[in-house]
């Protein structure tokens, strides 16, 4: 069985004009695995990628939304967006939760240069490889 290491490594491999991959834990904003090629990316950068999605996923905003629905549902409603792409100036995040495990997060970083389906498909294959590593 591959590592989460060696996982988002092949990830940024198999996607043309990827730049980075990184599986992060929701509840404390932790990088469980990071792999990139671009110098760059230094600690403190990814640190703050990782800090922002968890902020998009159950940050304080969305949680207040989700409260909202909940009291006008009359029903708990949580963790309620799973997936994510963004498009900065020069790039492409792709955001998701691993199947079965609500608190951990993929996210993949690639140029704009890369194909939306590739990046996603990439994603989506190795989920199931991810999940069975994380506690």
């Amino acid at each position: 069985m591959a590592s989460l290491d060696e996982i988002t490594k092949e990830i940024i491999t198999s996607v043309d004009g990827a730049l980075g991959c990184a599986v992060v834990d929701l509840n404390s904003g932790l990088l469980l695995s990071v792999s990139h090629n671009i110098p760059y990316f230094t600690q403190t950068y990814i640190e703050a990628v990782a800090a922002a999605a968890v902020d998009m996923f159950r940050g304080r905003n969305v949680q207040a939304v989700e409260s909202l629905l909940s009291n006008q549902r009359g029903v708990t409603i949580e963790k309620t967006i799973q997936e994510m792409q963004m498009t900065t100036t020069n790039t492409f995040h792709f955001m998701t939760l691993v199947p079965n495990k609500e608190d951990a997060l993929v996210v993949l970083i690639t140029s704009k240069k890369t194909n939306l389906g590739m990046g996603w498909a990439s994603v989506r294959k190795h989920l199931p490889e991810i999940g069975p590593l994380l506690p």
